[in-house]
């Protein structure tokens, strides 16, 4: 298979939040198939839903993989799940990580388990902002240039942390 460039999105709000994306970033970089290629410093947001919960890090990673999609999700699901991931069924609800596959090359994805672009993305600034960072001159299939994203994005309390 070709090496495709896709971007993650990596959060968290629980149990050291930098330490579990530090972690996960490591762990990304593990998987066989995959080099990292750019990594956004981190940011601080208020939590999207309940407000009663800690606010979020989060960054995006750019990598070079010649796994598929589906196969990429999995990874990302399993290494959700070695730290200390609970999947609920509460939407937006508290996390120790979350990883997106924001975007997988220019393809667009529309299947039960992927959604690719991520749904959500052009609202969220915890997501463009980073992702901007690392990639100031990307086009979001369907969606446009990122700068175009920005622009119609309000911050929301997001900060760069480091």
């Amino acid at each position: 298979m070709t090496k495709v460039i896709a971007y993650i999105g990596l959060g968290s709000n629980l149990s050291t939040p930098e330490v579990q994306i530090n972690a996960a970033r490591q762990a990304v970089k593990d998987l066989s198939g995959v080099l990292e290629h750019a990594f956004s410093s981190l940011y601080r947001s208020p939590p999207m839903g309940p407000q009663d919960q800690p606010d979020y890090v989060n960054a995006v990673m750019a990598i070079n993989t010649d796994l598929s999609a589906i196969a990429l999700l999995r990874c990302l699901q399993q290494i959700e799940l070695d730290q200390g991931r609970e999947r609920k069924d509460e939407r937006w609800g508290p996390r120790t990580l979350d990883l997106d596959i924001l975007l997988y090359g220019q393809q667009t994805i529309d299947q039960p388990d992927l959604c690719v672009p991520h749904y959500g993305m052009a609202k969220r600034a915890f997501v463009l902002y980073p992702l901007a960072e690392i990639a100031p001159e990307i086009e979001v299939p369907g969606l446009g240039k990122i700068a175009g994203l920005l622009a119609s994005c309000p911050l929301d309390g997001l900060e760069k942390v480091s």
